[in-house]
């Protein structure tokens, strides 16, 4: 159905295509805001225009959704869609810091079928197709197994006190990063409590979830892709024996913040 080969060298490409214009080469950068406190950069709409023209002449059947283009209702008539976040974790690629990535993801029923990111500024290819695992750089990556939740890593500046038994790492700035890191073994857990879109997580949580991880929203829920209202609130990857947990333990927080 898919020439992998293809959709790698364009995902590749439009990760050297926000290479060419990022500021931590040295490039100077349009930035403005969409909206109060959600920057967007010239970067996000070459690479989003580039995806839209090559991700549709690979398979002209499937609907498309991205965070940089108007939203079209006749993505939902079609079997198919792309979800597309042309450059996720804006805010490092404006700083010239590495933890930015293409997110694409192609999705059928409700469930991704493919994940890809590139973050060429970390050299990092990642993929998983449904069923049949996921990689990094071509080599085969394993979740976290971790048993217990007290003392597990998550990718964050810092915790809340409730939260002082877990351990912080490294924390880029793009979501997709971050979730891959728990299918990558460098993170236990990955949770978010606010609404959040669908293009952001879809490639990203295929990749942890073929990994060994478990996916879900906030509340433990199924994630669902292609959605009319493409939002969910919250998303929470973990190691499998830890998930539970994690659940309960966010769960007064969850219904709040709602």
């Amino acid at each position: 159905m898919i020439d992998h080969p293809r959709l790698e060298q364009i995902v590749r490409e439009a990760g050297r295509i926000a290479m060419s214009r990022w500021p931590g080469h040295g490039h100077a950068l349009k930035v403005w805001e969409k909206e109060p406190d959600s920057p967007v950069c010239e970067a996000d709409l070459a690479v989003d225009a580039f995806l839209k023209r090559e991700l549709n002449a690979l398979l002209p059947s499937a609907g498309w959704l991205s965070e940089e283009t108007a939203d079209d209702a006749r993505r939902l008539d079609g079997e198919l869609c792309w979800l597309v976040d042309p450059i996720d974790g804006t805010r490092d690629y404006i700083r010239g810091r590495p933890g930015f990535c293409v997110s694409v993801a192609l999705v059928s029923a409700g469930r991704p079928l493919i994940g890809v990111l590139d973050a060429p500024a970390r050299g990092e290819y990642w993929m998983a197709i449904a069923g049949q695992g996921a990689s990094r750089n071509g080599q085969p990556v394993t979740s976290s197994q971790r048993t217990q939740l007290a003392g597990a890593r998550v990718p964050a500046d810092m915790l809340a006190k409730v939260d002082a038994d877990l351990i912080t790492v490294d924390k880029p700035n793009s979501i997709a990063l971050r979730i891959a890191m728990v299918g990558a073994d460098e993170a236990d857990l990955l949770a978010t409590l606010r609404w959040g879109f669908e293009w952001d997580v879809a490639a990203a949580t295929l990749i942890a979830r073929e990994a060994g991880a478990t996916v879900s929203d906030a509340f433990g829920q199924p994630l669902a892709f292609n959605k009319r209202d493409p939002r969910a609130f919250g998303v929470l990857v973990t190691a499998p024996a830890i998930h539970e947990a994690a659940i309960a333990r966010l769960a007064e927080r969850a219904a709040r913040l709602s």
